[in-house]
């Protein structure tokens, strides 16, 4: 059964797509062009795929986001383990500006998350061993990209910590807040 569930106007979309089970295991086609753009009216053309390991439990990455003109569209997928995967509206000209949604991803569902351009996208594990993988519909430019304070007050994302401390990388936890960054926006 295909079914989606959109957010931000259209511009986030949990995607639940086929899964075929028999008594071997299971078989899903993850991605598709003409299928995604047909059902989902998702046409980015990506071109790289990347795979996060994440060995502990709350371990966060993100916030990050390329500005043109390597802007990325995100397909996000868990092939073990499960996250809280969040995403920020960073269009100025959007009437969603600032504010931010997440979604729970976990391997045992064959779901996929699209993040249009223009979002900062990060995430939380829910689980030690989670392995993400996402496509992305450009190239990565160190020179393009911004780190959002996953911390930053005027986005106050709820990361669901419960008292836990977080483990995150040097580059995250010296992002920059969110007044500093829409400057060049």
């Amino acid at each position: 059964m295909l079914n989606i569930k959109t957010y931000f106007d259209g511009s986030i979309k949990l995607i639940n797509s086929q899964l075929f089970k028999d008594s071997r295991g299971f078989f899903t086609e993850s991605y598709n062009y003409n299928f995604f753009r047909k059902n989902f009216k998702v046409s980015d053309r990506f071109v790289q795929d990347n795979i996060s390991f994440s060995r502990k439990k709350n371990t966060i990455r993100g916030m990050h986001l390329q500005l043109p003109p390597f802007s990325q569209s995100k397909l996000v997928s868990v092939l073990s383990g499960s996250i809280l995967d969040y995403f920020v509206d960073m269009r100025k000209s959007s009437k969603t500006f600032g504010l931010y949604g997440y979604v729970h991803l976990n391997s045992k569902k064959n779901q996929y998350l699209y993040i249009k351009k223009g979002f900062a996208h990060g995430f939380k594990t829910l689980e030690d061993n989670t392995t993400v993988f996402y496509k992305v519909s450009n190239y990565y430019s160190k020179k393009h990209e911004i780190t959002l304070n996953f911390k930053d007050k005027h986005i106050n994302i709820d990361w669901q910590l419960n008292n836990s401390k977080p483990n995150l990388s040097k580059k995250d936890l010296q992002a920059d807040n969110f007044d500093k960054i829409i400057k060049f926006l």
